[in-house]
């Protein structure tokens, strides 16, 4: 395919501009499973209708609408992104995905628990255990897209972490030793704030961080795709199931009795299942 528009320079949610990559958007259609004549034919209609300055969330935007048209399972992968924030505005439903995605990779876990420091008490977002290890997981929710976590927040994160670790294993009674300190983020880390984690012995977790292992890449493996990223359900409906504590689209499948809660009707819902079906590969 001929590429055109190399110079047009599009403007991303941070407010920086960059020039528009057709590789890109090619990868970001190609991830979801499309084919190559639907990719191909979504490339030729948003390239053509590109201009100096557009957003890159009207180009999100206008490829979405294309791919729901298509098959509405894919346009779900599509957003995830998307969803991702949609779990706000506050930041506990994204600690309680965090938390289901620690479970479904083998983890025991608890939601915020409080554990007392050497020198004070500590709210964790996440306790996580797993082969007689103990580690905390803070989350940093953010609402809007653009923001970065920059290197202030695992800087008091590990102080915190420092903390807990001192008193926590100096304790005979807690058999598994707390070995480590996670920073999770719905967004990005800045260089700074990567450099010290690694330096520091922080892990951290990212969008797109660590390479090929980031949380994007966690949630399509292992198909834990949050309800939030459903095209067929209303905000409204899928406020109602995160309330009942379905995070998954995978959790609506044993759980769609919450649909008849709703109202929805028996050909809409198997719609709805149908979709979440096709998305979670079963």
């Amino acid at each position: 395919m001929l590429i055109k528009n190399d110079n047009i320079e599009i403007i991303k949610a941070s407010g920086e501009k960059v020039k528009f990559s057709l590789h890109k958007l090619r990868a970001s259609l190609e991830h979801t499973g499309a084919d190559n004549t639907t990719v191909d034919q979504i490339i030729d209609v948003v390239r053509d209708e590109l201009y100096q300055g557009i957003s890159t969330k009207e180009i999100y935007n206008r490829a979405f609408a294309l791919l729901k048209k298509k098959k509405s399972h894919l346009a779900s992968k599509y957003k995830l992104k998307k969803a991702i924030y949609e779990l706000g505005p506050t930041g506990f439903p994204f600690e309680r995905f965090v938390s289901t995605i620690l479970k479904y990779s083998g983890y025991k876990t608890t939601v915020g628990k409080v554990l007392q420091g050497s020198c004070t008490t500590h709210e964790i977002d996440v306790v996580a255990q797993k082969n007689h290890e103990t580690t905390i997981v803070e989350c940093k929710f953010h609402s809007e897209q653009g923001l970065k976590c920059n290197i202030k927040i695992p800087l008091y994160i590990n102080s915190r972490f420092q903390d807990v670790k001192t008193h926590w294993n100096s304790k005979s009674k807690n058999e598994l030793l707390l070995t480590q300190g996670w920073v999770v983020t719905n967004t990005r880390f800045t260089k700074d704030a990567l450099k010290y984690g690694k330096c520091i012995g922080l892990y951290l977790l990212s969008w797109d961080y660590p390479k090929d292992n980031g949380l994007k890449d966690r949630i399509d493996r292992l198909g834990l795709y949050p309800i939030t990223v459903s095209t067929l359900l209303t905000n409204r409906e899928k406020q109602f199931l995160l309330s009942r504590d379905i995070m998954l689209c995978r959790e609506l499948i044993d759980g769609s009795f919450y649909l008849d809660h709703l109202g929805i009707s028996d050909t809409r819902k198997e719609k709805i299942l149908s979709e979440i079906k096709l998305l979670c590969n079963k």
